[in-house]
């Protein structure tokens, strides 16, 4: 409860005061300096590798490394859930250009954090993205669509195998999406894109209900992206 009230209390304050750059203490125009932006924008992808070869398909913003990695943690761990917004923003764009946006009928479901870290936390990542890449794309979002029944250790260190038994039936679907289940699918929403486990056992869950994944969308991945899908 504690970290909600400091989340809400902080985006108050950058509202009204217009505070420095978050990643260099600069002057934001409105949020990241423009050294900051362009340093970002050299993260994005180019058309062609912003689908990755997955199934099903993955779209990813950018790289997961230089200043998109700090905005990343920054808004993670430095308490900073107003770059939720940009980022956001720039994946619904980046979504909205692709050929995956021809679908219609879909809901957006963010990867769910376990309670006790959400609450340290103060908010969800994934959560907050999917906000306002909703309010640019117009899909109906699903906050609780999947929920953490069970926490896991950190998956970095784990090996592909490692990660999947750590992350079995640590999902179960919400009521909600259980009683409202969408015609054509959802699609799936994430910061990072790593190893996809976390995305596949989403993927399992859901199927159990009969929900389809239709895509994946996140802001970076650690992937290589040498070998795009064609579109």
């Amino acid at each position: 409860m504690m970290g909600n009230w400091s989340a809400m209390v902080k985006g108050w304050v950058n509202l009204f005061l217009k505070p420095n750059c978050p990643l260099c203490d600069r002057p934001g125009k409105p949020l990241l300096c423009p050294g900051c932006d362009r340093q970002l924008q050299r993260q994005k992808f180019s058309v062609k590798q912003r689908l990755l070869q997955e199934t099903p398909p993955v779209l990813i913003w950018g790289r997961y490394g230089g200043v998109m990695k700090r905005a990343i943690a920054v808004m993670k761990y430095q308490n900073c859930p107003e770059l939720a917004q940009p980022l956001g923003y720039a994946l619904a764009e980046t979504w909205l250009q692709s050929p995956l946006a021809k679908a219609q009928g879909l809901t957006v479901v963010p990867i769910p954090m376990y309670p006790d870290k959400q609450r340290k936390r103060g908010f969800n990542q994934a959560e907050l993205l999917a906000k306002s890449f909703c309010e640019l794309t117009g899909y109906p979002l699903e906050p609780r669509g999947l929920e953490r029944v069970r926490d896991t250790e950190a998956l970095n260190q784990l090996s592909p195998a490692q990660r999947q038994q750590t992350l079995a039936n640590s999902m179960t679907v919400g009521a909600r999406l259980r009683r409202n289940k969408p015609k054509q699918g959802v699609i799936l929403l994430d910061d990072i894109y790593t190893t996809g486990a976390t995305c596949q056992e989403a993927i399992t869950t859901l199927s159990k209900e009969g929900i389809s994944v239709y895509g994946i969308a996140a802001i970076a991945t650690t992937q290589p992206v040498d070998q795009p899908i064609k579109s």
